[in-house]
């Protein structure tokens, strides 16, 4: 998890140090903050035996409302919330999953990998390929509710 959430934490940092409007100790200390606020997010919610199990959970969004994770960290480097949505992208999504961080700026932007490694052993037993929450996306696949018919009765 150490690995993933650097790499996220380090991402969110590089958008904030384009801006020049931050000091290098304040990027340090926001990024460690946001390591900290996030491997305290996800210490309940890591499983690297099922890496798409939590994954919304973990998912960290900013949709012109930012994430309480990112604020949480900003508020340690004297940022408020208002600052912070001045200077991220006002759409931003970022997947923290085991063996992948990946985002995306804008609803309809492409989803790019930030850090991707080999599960050690196989994730699923009765398969050999392994495709993370991302690529399930990238490919079209449903999710499990999308198979269901719902059908609503009034009276």
């Amino acid at each position: 998890m150490k690995t993933e959430v650097s790499a996220a934490s380090s991402f969110v940092t590089s958008l904030l140090r384009t801006t020049g409007l931050l000091s290098e100790h304040q990027l340090e200390q926001f990024s460690l903050a946001l390591e900290e606020a996030l491997g305290d997010h996800y210490q309940h919610h890591w499983f690297p035996q099922a890496p798409c199990k939590g994954s919304g959970y973990r998912c960290i969004r900013i949709n012109h409302k930012m994430d309480p994770v990112i604020g949480r960290a900003a508020c340690t480097v004297g940022l408020t919330v208002e600052q912070l949505l001045s200077l991220l992208p006002s759409e931003l999504t970022l997947w923290v999953d085991p063996y992948e961080v990946s985002y995306r700026i804008g609803e309809d932007g492409s989803i790019c990998v930030l850090y991707e490694s080999t599960p050690p052993t196989p994730v699923h037993s009765d398969s050999t390929d392994f495709v993370s929450c991302k690529n399930g996306l990238r490919m079209g696949q449903t999710s499990p509710s999308e198979s269901f018919n719902i059908m609503a009765v009034s009276s």
